[in-house]
């Protein structure tokens, strides 16, 4: 599944319309990054997503805090920003170490600009299948699967993941099409026999090559969701792609579209902000 020729096609489509709210109203979309600290992969991963925002005609600002903020000094910069007007979307790196409460963080974000959808109120709006912004991961999940026309209406899907940001709302966006989901997570007794059942497959532990193509039904669909060092995924590529009908490649697959549709929604959050939907 190339989610780099999918994540290229939106994002022209998310230039198109970030030019024609900069042209109606003078205001660029805006997005917002924070960064606690100087961790090496937090400080690629943000200037990745400020250059892709660049290219794409949104604007961006960079609140850049030392490693030993605490709480207190992450909630009023991200508060800050909420109440900023020109700023559309707010984008909290993570993690922001043990000091930090970072569920108190988040949730300084204000709905309307939590364009990375990891706010309770997004979390919320997901399993209540309500307007709002998604996690967006688990949202190119959902992008990749229906550019395949991957049936999901009343087949089994296994999420192997549990995490707030990415698992939980990838289980509530496929259980809202009308699969039948499964969570399996580190307390899971039997794990490779549950995953066998699995029609579609989204693997996001953490762990290299954790599934492997015996663990996989023949013609399930993988969405490998994981990203670990050596630019390996989750599950073993070469295995299960004997067994997969379809999978997303690492990398190449999901991360794409991940930033694809962060791009995405900071551009729907400034144009109804700004009025024009």
């Amino acid at each position: 599944m190339d989610g780099t020729g999918l994540a290229r096609r939106s994002v022209e489509e998310t230039t198109a319309a970030a030019a024609e709210i900069r042209l109606r109203t003078g205001t660029p979309p805006c997005l917002a990054t924070v960064l606690v600290g100087e961790d090496p992969s937090s400080v690629t991963y943000v200037k990745m997503k400020r250059n892709r925002c660049a290219r794409a005609g949104i604007e961006s600002r960079h609140v850049a805090l030392p490693a030993d903020a605490t709480t207190a000094d992450v909630v009023a910069a991200v508060t800050a920003l909420s109440n900023d007007p020109g700023v559309h979307g707010i984008l909290l790196q993570h993690p922001m170490g043990p000091h930090v409460d970072e569920r108190a963080a988040f949730e300084a974000i204000a709905p309307e600009k939590d364009v990375d959808g990891v706010t309770m109120h997004s979390f919320a709006a997901m399993g209540f299948g309500l307007p709002g912004f998604v996690s967006c991961t688990p949202g190119g999940i959902m992008r990749l699967l229906d550019a395949y026309e991957v049936v999901l209406a009343g087949k089994h899907a296994v999420v192997v993941g549990r995490s707030a940001i990415l698992g939980k709302p990838a289980g509530m966006l496929l259980l809202g099409r009308n699969a039948t989901v499964t969570y399996c997570h580190s307390h899971t007794a039997e794990l490779s026999s549950i995953v066998r059942q699995a029609d579609v497959l989204v693997v996001a532990v953490g762990r290299p090559r954790f599934i492997t193509g015996a663990d996989i039904r023949p013609g399930a669909v993988v969405i490998d969701a994981g990203y670990n060092e050596g630019n390996v995924g989750d599950v073993d590529f070469e295995t299960a792609a004997e067994q997969a009908s379809l999978i997303t490649p690492v990398p190449g697959g999901v991360g794409p579209m991940t930033i694809a549709v962060l791009l995405e929604q900071t551009v729907a959050a400034a144009s109804r902000q700004l009025g024009l939907s």
